[in-house]
């Protein structure tokens, strides 16, 4: 990896996880130079094993990818995903989204530990990023004429523009100032591999209990041919660390008795981990010389898997505003085009962090009675093209305003 620098790079961009150093490429293709800062050791990130953390990437972020160059890296583990099925607690309603035959798939699932793969092989062949990690920042300044960080060891990193991609912890939003509204579903969701006896067909499940959503995502087949999927399950705080503690056939008895014999037989191909659920919303994403992208601007339930997906457009929008900055002569930690990206993502960030929280509520309203109303509705939505169309759309990310780097 690319060793320290001490001259002026256009960005500095604070944590290296899938956003920033999405953001570092796509800036480069553009021809900004970037100090990429992450406290975590790469190699770690990227080690074997399938560790049962994936992420679902829509249309419009696998166009990002390609257009960055790494589409052909990623597409041998890409598994499409053909159809998504939503159903209530397992009961007769089930509501499926498919294109039409040539609309293409709904999206693609991917190991994270394959994403970060061929993030970071690009960054290291890519001559405009300077990359340091592992590497903590003791001081970080924002000035009027640029930004600086100095590293644990005494290197001092200065950029025109600082980006806050650390994730929900974001420092650089906190010394900021910048105000969140939050609060915690106390909920955790429990992530684990699954390897199957029966094929998943490219069929991604999500079904909806009280207590909330059980997502199962197809996953490419294991090296021996096994068919193999990603399971999040959604358990009560107070429920998750038994959950934990269980022992693998109980584990997978539980999982079992929420997904029936969709699947076949089940086994277990990865450990179990789990996170707290939260939301959260900044709703100014700027300050001085300072733009947030990712969790630290906006931290969603999982329910939808689109909290990479908006972090990947707001990537696409801070390329696009910079670029016009250049255009225009102006200095891209300028304080007017910076809330043109601000005013940009505004509406697009609100609208999915609702639409995900109303169904967490909705879904998580206990009672055959509401139930009953919800699958109801969920039949009025399967009879209608039209809204099944918009829905799809909205999964691929393809609506709305969209950053030239997420058109194909």
């Amino acid at each position: 990896m690319r060793k320290m620098m001490s001259d002026k790079q256009d960005l500095l961009i604070i944590g290296g996880g899938l956003v920033g150093m999405t953001l570092a490429l796509a800036a480069a293709r553009q021809g900004f130079s970037s100090h990429v800062v992450d406290q975590a050791d790469p190699a770690a990130l990227t080690a074997e094993g399938f560790d049962g953390r994936a992420s679902a990437i829509s249309t419009a972020s696998w166009n990002l990818f390609c257009n960055i160059g790494i589409g052909d890296a990623l597409e041998p583990y890409a598994c499409p995903i053909a159809s998504i099925a939503v159903v209530d607690q397992m009961k007769p309603g089930r509501l499926d989204f498919t294109p039409e035959p040539g609309d293409g798939s709904l999206g693609r699932m991917f190991a994270n530990r394959q994403l970060r793969q061929a993030l970071f092989d690009a960054a290291a062949q890519e001559p405009l990023i300077h990359w340091h990690a592992p590497a903590q920042i003791a001081e970080q300044h924002r000035g009027e004429h640029g930004v600086s960080a100095i590293l644990a060891d005494g290197h001092e990193l200065r950029a025109a523009l600082m980006v806050g991609a650390e994730g929900r912890q974001s420092p650089s939003r906190e010394d900021a100032g910048l105000q969140m509204a939050k609060w915690d579903y106390h909920h955790r969701a429990m992530i684990v591999g699954l390897d199957h006896s029966k094929p998943h067909d490219n069929v991604a499940w999500e079904i909806f209990y009280p207590a909330g959503p059980f997502a199962l995502l197809p996953m490419l087949d294991g090296p021996d041919g096994q068919h193999r999927s990603a399971l999040v399950w959604t358990v009560a705080e107070k429920d998750a660390a038994g959950v934990l503690k269980l022992s693998d056939r109980a584990f997978l008895h539980e999982v079992e008795k929420r997904m029936g014999d969709i699947l076949g037989t089940i086994m277990l191909n990865s450990a179990r981990t789990s996170y707290p659920l939260s939301f959260q919303h900044t709703a100014r994403i700027i300050g001085d010389r300072l733009a947030l992208v990712g969790d630290s601007a906006h931290g969603m339930h999982p329910i939808a898997g689109q909290g990479l997906n908006l972090g990947l457009r707001d990537v696409g929008a801070l390329v696009d505003v910079l670029n016009e900055a250049r255009r225009l002569g102006l200095d891209i930690g300028d304080t007017q085009m910076l809330k043109r990206y601000e005013n940009w993502r505004a509406l697009d960030s609100v609208m999915v962090m609702a639409a995900t929280d109303g169904l967490t509520r909705l879904f998580g309203v206990p009672g055959r009675i509401a139930s009953a109303v919800r699958r109801f509705g969920m039949g009025g939505v399967q009879r209608t093209p039209i809204l099944k169309k918009w829905f799809m759309d909205e999964a691929r990310g393809m609506s709305g305003d969209l950053p030239e780097l997420l058109k194909a």
